[in-house]
């Protein structure tokens, strides 16, 4: 006698399923129930079926005759509403069926975002050919779609709707795309691709609302952005559908519970495919329901299997995207990365090595040695006698291969500009180069490049060394740390000539050797790229350093001290209480008046900071940012308003700058200093930039050092007004900021690019008032408190404060 086997669900992992009973002779007789009007097709194809590259004819799997040959009663469009387990009978709203064995493959629903307007007619899930469809009638040209989810569905869904003509957005909540399966640098190019595709990316973006009447109108972001949207396709996970097996009082977790054999917790019920829960793990992709279904298949026909899962592969199914991923790639204790980047073809290959073991890799632009990777993952295969040329493939059986130095310059278009101060671009250049210009000092006269600031300097030389070859010798300049081959002044060059907005694009793009950087070249870049691109890039604070992420000083036994800010050194009896108290309320042990003319509290436990940070905002308090690579004091004397000898009001003007100047952002610490006269009691003359006042106006001096290095201004500019002050101030600190390499003070700097130079730019008015203009906006973006940031939200303040860069500061 046939066993009766019914099967809720007709989907991939089921109908292989059946394919193996069939195939191995089994004696049943199957009932199919489906939800769908239809029975089983391969949905890993409804991509292709979205941007047109495919029919739904095309992507059948089982089609009418198929289910007649083999005898299947096909109950389709006939959604199951209860399970019987004491008779073993199975009900939809208008049939049943007796079973021997039933077999749940009720695979996943789509999580819905719990916003308001998540209701509305044409937002959209990505499950389906119905979802499909609707995708499909709404992406005519022209019209606007918004896709929350950079995940794999997600992407598939936006590239397929762009295929069509649509206007497509992809909304992410985290940092870049596919975070689960890719790392930031392979995030970064995948962005990249599908951007240079028409794709708009928002990364960071968490959706507040879906705004419509009748039907969807528009996203809205929780940071106020607002997208028009025609249709809305949410693509942001799934989760099993397990309600049958819940009514049904079978044991689930997450997923419905199953065994080695796929059983649940009856034994005559067997579950398989994404709805399932084995050994506390789900499954989302296809060869792992694969292998459940021949287990089941083999446990349904009386032989020993066991589902064991293993290692699974990730690519993504849009047409030009070579994605790869497998395996672990997370930051662990006792792992090795080997890294590739060609940034000319946009290849980045990741190893990840643990003990003799590769355990993950991470590959985007080039994937063809993927399933070597791979096997070399799932079999555990040592790997040391290969250590030396794994990331490069089967191909290479000994030997070794490096990055090229000037693939980054390389890969610049001749357009792309190389001297900012001349405007010189890459191809005039090689032009002067190719007509006899073969020194250095032969470009700066031909062309001008490199003859200004100075900073593109390297960049030059690499145009150089790729146009003349062997008969170049450049000039010794040590690149930025280990992880690259560039200078500070290249990747300053190309970050602004390439317009790289974001650490992994500078990594990508100019070759790092490394996965992530190091304690030295992030803090660098997170400082470069928020000097270049202020409106674009969002401060790291993870590339920090451990003062800076921690907003106080840490002193050597593993406390911090606490600077308020006193402007111009001014300070009051209120502000004197409230540091009174404060030191009393939390036991500081002592308190030191600064040689900037401020009060140090000395000895706070790092748990009392956010406390600490929120009395002195009670009181009118802000950072004074002594930990900062950025302002940190302007020193003042009592000028003409107390003083006899004093020629302009010092202390209102040092109060002024430092509120204009405080907050920035800048490649090491500026002080200043403001003298009312030649007496120079404010010692203006030893800071990085000095103001001595006298009748006639105002004397800006610059470049003083009195640490490790002890130095004199020299004489920058002298202005009538303090307006002019102001203005010649904040255009020099924006010369600074753009063009110094990090963590050199300003007298470095003026030594290398030169005093003349710096005059030049200053006393420009039509420059001057660029560069003062330049700086605002970057204060509009950066001038804010981070003590009543990080005090109103202390949750958002202790994980960055035991981060682990802690390089010199």
């Amino acid at each position: 006698m046939k066993q009766r086997l019914v099967v809720i669900g007709a989907g991939m992992a089921s109908g292989r399923m059946l394919e193996l009973l069939f195939d191995a002779g089994g004696d049943f007789d199957v009932t199919l129930f489906n939800a769908e009007p239809r029975g089983n097709y391969n949905r890993l194809m409804l991509s292709p079926v979205l941007s047109g590259e495919k029919t739904y004819a095309q992507i059948v799997t089982h089609d009418a005759d198929w289910y007649e040959t083999h005898g299947v009663d096909c109950r389709f469009d006939e959604p199951v509403v209860r399970i019987d387990r004491e008779n073993r009978v199975v009900y939809s709203a208008t049939s049943s069926a007796p079973y021997d064995a039933l077999v749940i493959a009720t695979g996943s629903a789509p999580f819905i975002v719990p916003v308001p307007g998540k209701d509305l007619p044409g937002v959209v899930a990505y499950r389906d050919l119905e979802d499909t469809n609707a995708m499909i009638a709404a992406s005519a040209p022209g019209a606007k779609a918004v896709v929350i989810g950079g995940g794999l569905l997600g992407l598939e869904a936006a590239a397929g709707m762009a295929a069509r003509g649509a206007d497509v957005t992809v909304i992410h909540l985290m940092d870049h795309l596919m975070e689960r399966q890719l790392d930031p640098a392979a995030g970064y190019l995948l962005q990249k691709d599908l951007e240079n595709r028409g794709l708009r990316i928002h990364c960071k973006g968490a959706t507040k609302a879906i705004l419509g009447t009748d039907r969807v109108e528009a996203v809205l972001l929780e940071d106020g952005t607002v997208y028009p949207a025609d249709l809305v396709c949410m693509a942001v996970g799934i989760r099993p559908e397990v309600r049958l097996a819940n009514d049904a009082h079978l044991t689930v977790g997450r997923g419905i519970t199953v065994d080695d054999q796929l059983r649940t917790s009856d034994p005559a019920i067997f579950a398989l495919g994404e709805c399932v829960e084995h050994d506390q793990q789900l499954f989302g992709l296809v060869a792992p329901l694969y292998d459940q279904a021949r287990v089941l298949a083999e446990t349904l026909l009386g032989q020993d299997a066991a589902f064991k899962p293993v290692q699974t592969a990730t690519k993504l199914k849009v047409t030009g995207v070579d994605l790869f991923s497998a395996g672990d790639f997370a930051d662990a204790p006792g792992r090795e990365d080997i890294v590739f980047r060609d940034p000319g073809r946009g290849v980045y290959k990741r190893l990840i090595i643990e003990g003799e073991r590769l355990i993950g890799a991470v590959m985007y632009g080039d994937t063809a040695d993927g399933a070597w990777f791979f096997d070399k993952i799932k079999t555990a295969a040592p790997i040391s006698d290969l250590r030396d040329t794994l990331i490069f493939g089967p191909a290479f059986a000994s030997g070794a291969s490096t990055m090229d130095p000037l693939a980054a310059v390389a890969a610049l278009p001749p357009e792309a500009e190389i001297c900012g101060c001349n405007g010189i671009c890459k191809g005039k250049i090689i032009t002067a180069i190719t007509g006899g210009a073969n020194t250095l000092d032969a470009i700066r006269t031909t062309t001008k490049a490199s003859a200004s600031c100075g900073t593109c300097t390297g960049l030059v030389e690499q145009i150089m060394a790729l146009t003349l070859g062997d008969s170049f010798t450049a000039n010794t300049n040590p690149p930025m740390c280990k992880c690259t081959d560039q200078t500070h002044e290249d990747v300053r060059r190309l970050i602004k000539s390439m317009e790289l907005k974001s650490i992994p694009a500078v990594m990508q793009e100019l070759g790092w050797k490394t996965v992530g950087g190091c304690a030295s070249c992030r803090p660098a870049l997170n400082y470069y790229l928020i000097a270049d691109w202020p409106l674009d890039y969002a401060d790291d604070r993870q590339s920090r350093f451990v003062n800076e992420r921690n907003h106080a000083n840490i002193q050597k036994d593993g406390t911090y001290s606490v600077v308020p800010r006193m402007w111009g050194g001014v300070t009051s009896s209120a502000e004197l209480r409230a540091i009174a108290d404060a030191a009393d309320k939390y036991a500081v042990p002592m308190i030191k008046v600064t040689g900037g003319q401020r009060i140090d509290l000395l000895g706070v436990q790092k748990q009392d900071l956010p406390a600490i940070w929120s009395d002195f905002n009670a009181a009118g308090m802000v950072s004074g940012h002594a930990y900062a690579k950025g302002l940190r004091t302007v020193k003042t004397c009592v000028g003409k308003e107390f003083c006899r000898f004093g020629t302009q009001d010092s202390t209102g003007l040092g109060v002024k700058l430092e509120k204009l100047l405080w907050g920035s952002w800048t490649p090491a610490k500026v002080k200043l200093g403001v003298s009312g006269c030649p007496r120079n009691c404010a010692e203006a003359t030893c800071k990085d930039i000095g103001i001595i006042c006298v009748d006639s106006g105002y004397q800006i001096s610059v470049a003083g050092a009195a640490g490790m290095d002890v130095k004199e201004t020299e004489a920058l500019i002298t202005v009538a007004s303090e307006d002019e002050v102001l203005e010649a101030t904040a255009a020099f600190v924006q010369l600074y900021r753009e063009n110094a390499r990090y963590l050199h003070r300003i007298y470095k700097w003026v030594a290398s690019v030169g005093l003349d130079w710096c005059h030049d730019q200053i006393s420009d008015p039509a420059k001057r008032r660029a560069l003062h203009d330049r700086f605002m906006l970057s204060q509009s973006v950066y001038q804010v408190d981070p003590w009543a940031e990080l005090a109103a939200r202390p949750a958002d303040w202790a994980p960055l404060a035991d981060l682990t860069i802690r390089a010199a500061e």
